[in-house]
């Protein structure tokens, strides 16, 4: 990754207390605010390690970014830091209401442009029609391909994934309030429960947003307690992100299929989840609904907007759990694309602001 990035001046500011300068940039609605600089040093010799101190250590920076009064419940926040990995051109540290995420597929597409555009790659050809970023997430490394015009980024941003699977499925969950439900365990950077809110007496499409937000809740608390999340590689990322639910439609079809992911302390994502879509991706393919290179579209509930993916390659994976050589079952890459909205591109999203580099804003901490 290349230097900090610094900004030439700042507004008024009390000067012994460190200011902190970011750009808010959304992904189908999804807002995402990157740090440009003044975040003190997040130390560590791996990411997951760095992810561990900035949780112990420096946790008052993710509070003073994501709640009021300069963020909002739902707000969420990219920490740029040095990657290990030699492939990496950066790190990232991701920021929600409850604490840091092992992978989130909005910020992956929305810092690809970001990285074009800030310099933080190598400048591509004038004629080049697509940037790589590597982008070294706590799971992993992600590659985000960048659509770009004369080295600036325009247009869509598309990313190849971490190995997603399945982890369970059809597994019956006493859930307070709605008895026993049938879910789905998936992981796609993340781990989510999946439940079609028709089981729990809900319209995703139109039942108001609280109490999809309960339901979700219910269900992810309830998985919690009952059901033990495993990963093969660290226990850092085997966790419980939260909860997804759907139309049910998950037998492949042209038209999209709509979710919503109700995350961290509950926390709604208004794009259709970048993790969470590669999640359901594995679970289609794993289920038969899905083959490999079959495009299927993604729906938020909140706001409409679109992702598509699709499963590129089939992958087996050995898990810490199981016996010596034995497979879990079958995986796979994902390629997920998701499609910038601009001001007044969707009258529901017009109180979202997509803001360009010379946007800068100036946040005091205090």
């Amino acid at each position: 990754m290349a230097g900090p990035l610094t900004v030439p001046w700042t507004p008024p500011h009390d000067p012994e207390t460190p200011a902190l300068s970011v750009v808010d940039m959304h992904t189908g609605g999804e807002p995402l605010r990157i740090v440009l600089a003044g975040c003190p040093e997040v130390v560590g010799p791996t990411l997951l390690a760095k992810r561990r101190y900035m949780r112990q250590h420096l946790d008052h920076v993710r509070r003073r970014l994501m709640f009021e009064p300069r963020g909002h419940r739902d707000m969420y926040g990219a920490v740029l830091v040095p990657s290990e990995l030699p492939d990496a051109h950066l790190g990232v540290l991701f920021l929600n209401n409850e604490g840091y995420s092992s992978m989130c597929g909005h910020a992956v597409l929305a810092l690809g442009r970001f990285a074009l555009d800030f310099g933080l790659v190598p400048a591509p050809p004038s004629d080049a029609q697509e940037a790589l970023v590597n982008i070294h997430c706590p799971c992993g490394l992600v590659a985000a391909f960048v659509e770009c015009e004369g080295g600036r980024s325009r247009g869509p941003v598309r990313f190849h994934s971490v190995p997603a699977f399945v982890l369970a499925t059809d597994f019956l969950v006493d859930v307070p309030g709605h008895g026993k439900v049938v879910v789905d365990v998936a992981y796609g950077g993340a781990f989510y429960a999946f439940v079609s809110a028709e089981k729990l007496g809900l319209d995703v499409c139109s039942a108001k947003t609280r109490d999809l937000v309960a339901a979700a809740s219910a269900v992810t608390e309830a998985v919690k307690a009952q059901f033990k999340i495993n990963h093969p590689d660290s226990e850092d990322l085997a966790f419980l992100y939260g909860t997804i639910l759907t139309d049910g439609k998950d037998t492949y079809n042209e038209e999209p299929t709509t979710n919503i992911c109700v995350f961290a302390d509950e926390q709604v994502d208004r794009s259709p989840t970048g993790s969470g879509v590669t999640a359901r991706i594995a679970l289609q393919y794993h289920k038969g609904l899905l083959e490999l290179n079959q495009t299927r579209a993604f729906k938020s509930s909140a706001t409409g907007s679109v992702f598509t993916g699709k499963a590129v390659r089939p992958t087996r994976l050995l898990c810490s759990w199981d016996a010596p050589g034995k497979n879990t079952g079958v995986g796979c890459h994902a390629l997920l694309q998701g499609v910038f909205l601009t001001r007044g591109s969707n009258p529901r999203l017009l109180c979202l602001l997509y803001c360009r580099k010379q946007n800068v804003v100036i946040l005091k901490l205090s």
